[in-house]
């Protein structure tokens, strides 16, 4: 189904051409030298670089045309910029409320939060999407996506690229340099074609497909901080929902975004039923582009897929889980345990296996991912004049927006879904992070949704509890629902996949979103619940530093869920100390109390006396410092950040007195810009390392400001001591003085009061 070609490669006239072959066609070198500037993406970062002309190899200064973020990042990001001097909001900025919207846990917190929202939408001129009317995504698709626009989104699963949107999904200081009018800077990305063709059978849907791909180029690194663009003559045999959700999980393949080509019957039809025609036109590919990495994918050829734990690339066909369970099953469970590592809980696959089938407790399809009406529609066809049975299986779906549920209630799909015992709920993004139906212990859900890293579902593998969560499409899980539980695949069932015609009602949306756009109050109040603080004071980079290791992780990959957990940390994300508490709690417990154990030592240092335990560490490696000097907290973690765009990955350790990271690589571009950001040092190194072990650096900030990549610095463990360097891959102008001045907002501030 799947082929990638590594090799750089010409399209031309809708036909790949290796470099070789490409003098048939009598294009000059002159030509084919400028080739990488006929693809999509190259259109759309040109025109939105401040930078003069877009050039491969340089960098970019992008300027968005709207942002969007959700209830549990626009309260920090509005914080943050108002400190660093915003007045209003520059370009349109919507803030939805889709995944704190239960309002459950901690009391007023969540609520207070919305309202805040609603006042910064009033007070800078921002739109204000309520809770429950829209997953963040959908409504970025349905009311801001635009052809040849960028949209850049506090969340990862910012992918609008089926609709001819560039989206980025970044940590808050991104957005917050947007409203203040700065740019987003990176080095002109690497762009890989998806060669689509042929059409999907019936069974198989988007997420299938995804999954497929993130099997073929996550472990291969294949699209890391690249773009995806999908061209193909497969495009055209695909419905608009269908692309969305394939393009929204190209998040999970680590790529920097994606764009597709466009088309009359599907794209254009798209923004015109939601009277946004004039945000279309025709995107495609100039008749000369060049590709650095081909990767084609053969639709006819796909099979439902399932993506068992602990995560979305760890890729089977379903049909071979169902045929030969225990071999597969054993082998997931075996790298669970290992990921895992954790002697308090044991994590069971094999256990599901009853008389040779796999048995489901749960089903979940939910949003942006399996939100959408195509989804829920043909699971309801599915699920027609069936039963979920009144056994331990349940199924909960989430229609992602208001118009979409709207629509599906009027075309009698809830009726079907409600008759067959499908719970059906409100535009929620609970799932997907473990704010909602979560399952219980030893549990397998079933979703259609993001993500399934450990403990993404609500697990809390160090008190010993651990549920599983597999990724399918929502049609199998459908079927497999209509199946009392019994792991199914939709292309086994005979079923009526038509699906008609979606009818959108704006005004659902008229009578209740606040828009703002352009309408700035200045004299509105900010309102301020009582779990609402300020940051923290963060102090600037000192000449040297020492750095003590708080915790040391040799897992292959360390997501942004084991960083800072998701859901049960979703009350406090307004409150960074309070949030900061649960900084690697699911995977190194001790963290917190040893980074406060190295910011007491700060504190000691100070007020003027250095402390016993790095006097020793000086003695040791025979260091003198000249200069001023500062300790903090270090984490070490072979490849961070994979997964979530949330800052808060970064700023926790941050506020805990955080010097800097320590990686042999970093999962993705945002969490690297996260830590800069928070004014963290994002070190590389291939050294080992070990708890406790203090690193000595002399002269950082000056070498860090005059662009220097490379440094010499000793390790002390006890009364040993080792020569090290560290590196850091260039940073540009901005990101060394951000880093120097200690993080963002005291960049602004420092700019503002100058």
């Amino acid at each position: 189904m799947i082929k990638t070609v590594s090799k750089g490669m010409y399209y031309i006239d809708g036909k790949f051409v290796e470099e070789n072959q490409l003098k048939a066609y009598n294009f000059s070198e002159d030509a084919a030298a400028e080739a990488y500037k006929g693809t999509m993406a190259y259109s759309i970062l040109n025109a939105h670089n401040t930078a003069g002309e877009a050039k491969k190899g340089e960098l970019l200064k992008i300027k968005f045309d709207a942002l969007a973020s959700h209830d549990i990042t626009y309260v920090g990001i509005i914080q943050t910029a108002k400190a660093s001097g915003l007045k209003q909001f520059p370009l349109p900025y919507v803030l939805t409320n889709c995944h704190n919207s239960l309002c459950a846990v901690g009391g007023t917190i969540n609520e207070d939060d919305h309202v805040f929202g609603l006042s910064a939408a009033k007070k800078y001129g921002g739109i204000f999407v309520p809770p429950h009317q829209a997953v963040i995504h959908t409504y970025m698709r349905e009311c801001m996506s635009g052809c040849g626009k960028m949209i850049l989104g506090s969340d990862s699963h910012t992918r609008y690229g089926a609709l001819g949107t560039m989206a980025v999904g970044e940590g808050g200081p991104e957005l917050v340099k947007q409203l203040l009018s700065r740019t987003y800077d990176i080095k002109y990305p690497d762009v890989v074609a998806i060669n689509l063709k042929g059409k999907p059978r019936r069974g198989v849907g988007p997420q299938d497909i995804a999954l497929a791909i993130i099997g073929e180029v996550f472990a291969k690194g294949t699209v890391k901080n690249k773009v995806m663009e999908f061209v193909g003559e497969g495009v055209s045999s695909l419905p608009i929902e269908y692309r969305n959700g394939i393009d929204v999980m190209t998040t999970e393949t680590t790529c920097l975004s994606s764009i597709w080509r466009t088309d009359d019957d599907e794209v254009k039809n798209y923004y015109a039923l939601r009277g946004r025609l004039d945000e279309y036109k025709p995107i495609k590919p100039a008749p000369l582009a060049y590709y650095d990495v081909v990767v084609e994918v053969d639709l006819s050829k796909a099979e439902p897929k399932i993506a068992l734990p602990f995560h979305p690339s760890n890729v089977y066909n379903l049909k071979d889980v169902i045929e030969n369970p225990y071999d597969i099953l054993s082998e997931a469970e075996n790298k669970g345990n290992e990921l895992l590592g954790n002697k308090n809980v044991k994590f069971r696959l094999t256990d599901k296996i009853k008389d040779g089938k796999v048995i489901v407790q749960q089903g979940i399809i939910a949003g942006c991912a399996g939100g959408t009406y195509d989804n829920i529609y043909e699971a309801s066809s599915i699920l027609d004049n069936a039963s979920v049975g009144n056994d331990a299986f349940t199924l909960s779906v989430y229609p992602s927006s208001t118009p979409i549920f709207y629509d599906l209630l009027k075309k009698g799909a809830i009726e079907k879904l409600v008759d067959a015992g499908v719970n059906v709920k409100t535009a929620f993004c609970g799932p997907c992070f473990g704010a909602g139906d979560v399952p219980n212990n030893n549990a397998l859900s079933i979703r259609h949704t993001t993500r399934n890293f450990e403990s993404r579902e609500g697990s809390k593998p160090g008190n010993g509890q651990v549920a599983s969560v597999a990724l399918m499409d929502a049609r199998s899980i459908a079927a497999t629902a209509k199946n009392g539980g019994v792991l199914t695949c939709a292309t086994d069932l005979e079923y009526d996949d038509r699906i008609p015609a979606f009818d959108y009602d704006s005004k659902i949306y008229e009578r209740r979103i606040y828009n703002g756009w352009g309408k700035a109050q200045p004299e509105e109040e900010l309102h301020y619940g009582p779990n609402i603080k300020d940051w923290p004071e963060v102090i600037a980079l000192t000449d040297n530093i020492m750095i003590k290791l708080a915790a040391v992780i040799n897992d292959p990959v360390t997501t942004t869920d084991e960083l800072i957990p998701s859901g049960e940390t979703s009350s406090y994300r307004s409150n960074p100390l309070k949030l900061a508490e649960f900084a690697l709690s699911r995977k190194v417990p001790e963290y917190v109390g040893r980074a406060k154990a190295i910011a007491l030592s700060q504190k000691e240092l100070a007020e003027g006396k250095m402390p016993e335990e790095y006097l020793q560490a000086l003695k040791v490696s025979g260091v003198k410092l000249d200069g001023n000097v500062s300790i903090g907290s270090g984490v070490y973690a072979v490849k961070p950040g994979d997964g979530s765009a949330r800052e808060q990955a970064a700023s926790c350790q941050r506020v805990l007195g955080g010097s800097c990271n320590i990686a042999k690589e970093y999962a993705t571009k945002r969490y690297r810009s996260n830590l800069i950001n928070w004014g963290m040092i994002p070190f590389l190194s291939d050294e080992k390392y070990s708890d406790g072990e203090i690193i000595i650096v002399q002269g950082v900030k000056t070498a860090i400001e005059n662009g220097e990549t490379s440094f010499a610095a000793k390790a002390v463990a006890g009364d040993k001591v080792r020569d090290i360097t560290l590196r850091i891959d260039p940073l540009t102008a901005d990101e060394r003085d951000i880093i120097a001045d200690g993080c963002l907002m005291n960049y602004y501030k420092k700019r503002n009061n100058g």
